[in-house]
């Protein structure tokens, strides 16, 4: 009838399929890889490089004095092995999995794309020492890993492709339940008072690694609100990743509460590509019946997917995949909750494994930061005079705004962080940090916002701890702050060169 809106209702076998869905899901999760690869890639020659601040050469050099062969590649799988760890090579190794990154976008052989962006990030991060060693990076590849059953093996795009084999769409599933229960079971697990007592959220927007604009206004909100985020974000994590498993209904429900739990703090901070590989991984929780009813102007969905025979042998192993995955990575979050060691079997198949970092366990923030103190570097051609370095993104000035910085993750900027919470002794590569800004290296300066020393580089380098902490309405207005700060005291003692040596000086 003219003037009457028929409303397409899914079918119940779109509801069923996840052929639509392995295509987002995969597009999705190449575009991660492309966000984590184009970030990594400036940073590779200072950080990784041979004159950088963690040189992977250094490493492979060790690898290679105590390591025999065949355990070299198991311990520390890179592909640099066989080409060396020159900055040509890091280069070289991040470009092409960009390229797979971006072809597994494309959906040109998604497979070997997934395979190769696989490869070429692990290869990066066994070399890459703490500067590659967050919970994203190896999330990043256990993602891939659990994707691989469910990746199809064309090499062009084309129109009709068979159906994913049935139960793979489980895996990233998986994945993601274990990522989100372990990030609440950890913090009530840690007996942290402020996460038992639900002040957590009071200290994180102004102690967290790198904040940004709206996480000054989020600390402002009022002591109740922050009280209730903090119960509904551990409710979120602790019981909503158990209806991944149930009824569509619930299912779709928990995907669409985590996704916005990822939004939320995907808004008031910065942490790299870690909220847009948990918003892929919520893909996995949806079907097909879902993207139709999302097609725009409510056209019906296109026909699906061919389902192809399959193989005994191939629902076989792909069962046998899942069940060992399930064990595996539930037995690791068992592990890391009750400090006992796995049983025999699991624990020669998990050290087996390690050294690929693709079974992992999770769980941020188990011990809230309760202050911000920042390392502060500075150097001085005479030794009375100082000039302070400033980092592209951490709090240095009072009177600037913390910045946007997601996607991208300043590797430096977020590590020292980190090195607050320990010693000087505790990071070398800080040391190596100082020593380039004494010898003016162009590459390592080239991680800073900018060199106060353009001319010469300085005599003298010190680190200094400063106590930061967020300016509230009347300080903000009055002075045009964001922050305030305090000196706390001497961090590394002050250090020169002597004859091409790192000296302290008395």
């Amino acid at each position: 009838m003219i003037g009457t809106r028929v409303e397409l209702v899914p079918s119940s076998d779109a509801r069923r399929s996840v052929s639509r869905v392995r295509g987002v899901f995969l597009r999705a999760l190449g575009l991660v890889f492309v966000l984590a690869f184009a970030s990594l890639l400036p940073q590779l020659s200072a950080l990784l490089g041979p004159r950088g601040l963690s040189p992977a050469s250094e490493l492979l050099d060790y690898g290679r004095q105590v390591l025999p062969g065949p355990e070299r590649l198991l311990r520390l799988p890179t592909l640099l092995w066989g080409f060396g760890a020159g900055e040509g090579v890091l280069r070289g190794v991040g470009l092409v999995g960009l390229v797979c990154g971006v072809l597994l976008v494309a959906n040109v052989a998604p497979r070997l794309a997934l395979v190769g962006a696989w490869a070429c990030y692990l290869s990066l991060v066994t070399v890459g020492g703490v500067f590659l060693g967050y919970q994203w990076d190896v999330l990043l590849l256990e993602a891939a890993l659990v994707s691989l059953p469910l990746t199809p093996g064309h090499l062009l795009p084309s129109g009709v492709s068979s159906a994913p084999p049935r139960g793979a769409i489980l895996l990233p599933r998986l994945l993601l339940f274990r990522l989100m229960v372990m990030s609440g079971v950890v913090k009530l697990a840690s007996g942290d008072p402020t996460w038992r007592d639900f002040t957590a959220l009071e200290y994180h927007y102004g102690s967290q690694p790198l904040p940004n604009p709206i996480s000054w206004f989020a600390h402002l909100l009022p002591p109740v609100l922050q009280h209730a985020s903090a119960g509904v974000m551990l409710v979120i994590e602790l019981a909503v990743p158990f209806l991944l498993f149930g009824p569509r209904r619930g299912r779709l429900t928990a995907a669409g509460l985590l996704a916005l739990l990822q939004l939320g703090i995907l808004a008031t901070g910065n942490y790299g590509f870690f909220n847009f590989l948990t918003l892929a991984l919520c893909l996995s929780a949806l079907d097909d019946g879902v993207l139709a009813r999302w097609r725009s102007g409510g056209s019906p969905p296109a026909a699906p997917a061919l389902a192809s025979p399959r193989l005994r042998w191939g629902t076989v192993a792909l069962v046998l995949f899942t069940g060992a995955y399930a064990v595996l990575g539930l037995s690791l979050d068992v592990q890391r909750l009750t400090a006992r060691p796995l049983p025999g079997g699991l624990e020669r198949m998990e050290d087996a494994l390690a050294g690929f970092r693709s079974l992992n366990t999770y769980g941020l923030f188990a011990v809230m930061t309760t202050e911000r103190q920042e390392i502060v570097l500075e150097g001085s051609a005479d030794g009375q005079t100082w000039k302070e370095y400033l980092l592209r993104y951490r709090p240095g000035r009072v009177d600037e705004a913390p910045r946007f910085v997601a996607p991208h993750q300043p590797r430096l900027d977020w590590q020292m962080w980190f090195a607050s919470l320990s010693t000087c002794r505790d990071n070398p590569w800080l040391l190596r940090l100082q020593e380039a800004l004494l010898q003016g290296d162009a590459t390592v300066l080239g991680l800073l916002r900018e060199n106060p020393f353009p001319d010469a580089p300085p005599r003298f380098v010190r680190t200094r701890l400063f106590d930061y902490r967020f300016t509230d309405w009347d300080t903000r207005r009055a002075t045009g702050d964001w922050w305030t700060r305090k000196e706390v005291g001497p961090y590394c003692p002050p250090l020169t060169l002597e004859n091409g040596q790192l000296r302290a000086v008395p």
